[in-house]
């Protein structure tokens, strides 16, 4: 395109021929901005000297069209998920080549050569099409897939590429209602009656990927005539990414005397910097910074010089997680010995602070929490209760163990209404109604947030019932034996363990889930606020279904309403059933 101020490539290949490049973009109003940024006035730019970049574009593409010489259009692109795949996993293609002539090989050409291959599909009768045995998996180096090594696939003509995971993602769901059809991928009888999935959920990362595959094969079926339903899944739902905990540290280049410094983001002026920034170091340090610098280097006894080539190498460098507020330097340089001779430049608290971020996990930023080591430590099922305890299901969330804790109390807590420390404490006594209250209440905000895939407001609703039944002393069947019913889906091994404890021989994965009774919930009683000249004064527990007279003579027995009233007559009595009482005296 030609324009080296605003674009990398270009700009590169002016340096490299001296070539002049000539700023078009005046960004000094925007602090920060890259050179691929849309924003600044236009300058040097004839007609649109002054202009904001996005109106100086739509004015270019007017002027364009107004001269005939140029036309507005939208282009559109298709993501190629690499379907065609250098590697040996994969359904192989149903493809043989009927070599013409003599090749060394069918899929090497030679532009010497008139021989071609010519492709065509495998008879019915080699279906399915297996993948052979082969000793290595490794790629052949010259850009063919593992198979092109094996000799008697080569000589059967067969393609030597493998088709992707999103072949038989796009429609095994499809197959797997009549997997065992050798005349088609599924019965007309059996696709009209399952019809597509009800619910699917996956991760946001597939979106381009299968989701838009199955969602392509699904419609070109359909047009066919082949499936009845032109949509492969009737909800979906992407659950959001766990993210981890990232630490970063500054490195400024070159090290000195093969030394490399490393600063404390509190010292740096702007540590939201995007990383691999080059730029010049005085333009990011305070002068403190750079005299603490001066310092630790001249401590050194290393010559050091602020120059213009002076900056950061790599502006932020994630290294393992031991921090506390201040990165613990002796645990870093104990674990990784490029840190050993290094020095670190600390602020005026004597503390050295990384950049602590929460991003996508990723190996490579050292901030991978791996599910074991938790499962190891906390059990599987508080893994599992934990990572839906972190927010609703959509939202990416960051991990944070610091909350594990609270959900490994809660199931010790459940686990002590089954068992003291040396007996098992379930009675067969009757449940009282406040005791089936809490249960009918948790059986319905769970079923409903189930329903709605709410799961982390689900395990507070457990806490809370647990908390309850522990303060009134429950420990009946009738009351925890639904309850672990309802945590199965939560915590299959905790509750699998207690159902067959509470005597039940199948799975607890296999009984019924408990149902709600409105009935528990109607309340008896009602608290009253009492009111007098419209000021709360004091509080009252009646009946349902009192009447207003009823109330009076209730209400007016209360030592403070006496206090109030002094003996005289009340003016008015307002009495709203179920919510206030107030008296005007």
């Amino acid at each position: 395109m030609a324009v080296p101020a605003d674009d990398e490539r270009d700009k590169k290949f002016a340096e490299k021929f001296g070539l002049p490049v000539i700023d078009i973009v005046d960004k000094s109003m925007y602090e920060g901005a890259a050179m691929e940024d849309k924003v600044g006035k236009m300058i040097n730019s004839d007609f649109l000297n002054g202009m904001e970049v996005l109106d100086a574009i739509e004015t270019v593409i007017q002027k364009l069209e107004e001269n005939g010489i140029g036309k507005r259009k939208v282009n559109y692109k298709q993501r190629d998920a690499g379907f065609s795949r250098q590697r040996y996993w994969g359904e192989p293609f149903p493809i043989k080549y009927d070599i013409v002539g003599e090749l060394d090989s069918p899929f090497v050409d030679s532009e010497d050569d008139d021989d071609i291959d010519i492709p065509k599909l495998i008879d019915e009768k080699e279906l399915p099409l297996v993948l052979p045995h082969v000793d290595s998996f490794k790629p052949t180096g010259d850009g063919r897939s593992p198979l092109a090594n094996n000799k008697e696939w080569i000589a059967q003509g067969y393609e030597t590429d493998t088709m992707p995971g999103y072949a038989g993602s796009s429609w095994y769901f499809m197959r797997y209602l009549d997997p065992n059809n050798d005349k088609e991928f599924a019965s007309k009888e059996k696709l009209d009656y399952w019809q597509n999935v009800d619910l699917y959920m996956g991760g946001s990362e597939h979106a381009v990927g299968h989701l838009l595959y199955s969602r392509l094969w699904t419609k070109v079926l359909y047009d066919l005539g082949y499936v009845p339903f032109d949509e492969p899944f009737k909800k979906m739902v992407n659950q959001g990414m766990i993210g981890g905990q990232s630490t970063y540290i500054c490195r400024i280049t070159p090290s000195y005397g093969g030394i490399p410094i490393y600063i404390s983001f509190s010292l740096l002026k702007n540590i939201e910097l995007p990383p691999l920034n080059i730029g010049i170091l005085k333009q990011f340090l305070p002068d403190k910074t750079i005299e603490a610098i001066r310092k630790v280097i001249s401590d050194a006894s290393i010559v050091f010089a602020f120059k213009s080539e002076v900056s950061f190498d790599s502006f932020r460098i994630p290294v393992d997680c031991f921090v506390n507020g201040s990165l613990d330097i002796d645990k870093l340089k104990e674990f990784n010995s490029e840190y050993s001779n290094a020095f670190f430049v600390f602020d005026e608290n004597n503390q050295f602070t990384p950049q602590v971020v929460f991003e996508k996990m990723s190996k490579s930023k050292k901030n991978v929490v791996n599910p074991d080591d938790v499962i190891a430590q906390y059990g599987a099922d508080c893994f599992r209760m934990f990572e839906m305890f972190l927010g609703p299901i959509e939202q990416s969330e960051p991990w944070d163990d610091k909350g594990i804790s609270g959900v490994s109390s809660f199931l010790r807590k459940f686990w002590r209404l089954f068992y003291s420390e040396t007996s098992w404490k379930v009675t067969d006594e009757a449940p009282t109604e406040k005791e089936l209250k809490v249960l009918h209440k948790c059986i319905k905000k769970i079923s409903e947030d189930i329903e709605k895939m709410s799961f982390n407001t689900s395990v507070s609703q457990f806490m809370i019932t647990v908390n309850e039944l522990q303060d009134m002393k429950c420990n009946k069947r009738a009351i925890l034996e639904s309850l672990v019913l309802c945590l199965a889906p939560f915590a299959p091994f905790t509750t699998e363990e207690l159902w067959h404890a509470l005597g039940h021989e199948g799975s607890v994965h296999h009984a019924d889930f408990p149902k709600f009774d409105a009935k528990y919930l109607v309340e008896s009683e009602v608290e009253y606020p009492v009111s007098i000249n419209g000021k709360t004064r004091a509080s009252i527990t009646l009946p349902n279904e009192i009447t207003q007279d009823e109330a009076w003579e209730k209400v007016s027995e209360l030592e403070i309403v006496q206090k109030w009233m002094e003996g005289k007559p009340y003016k008015k009595f307002v009495f709203v059933k179920g919510r206030i009482i107030n008296i005007v005296v």
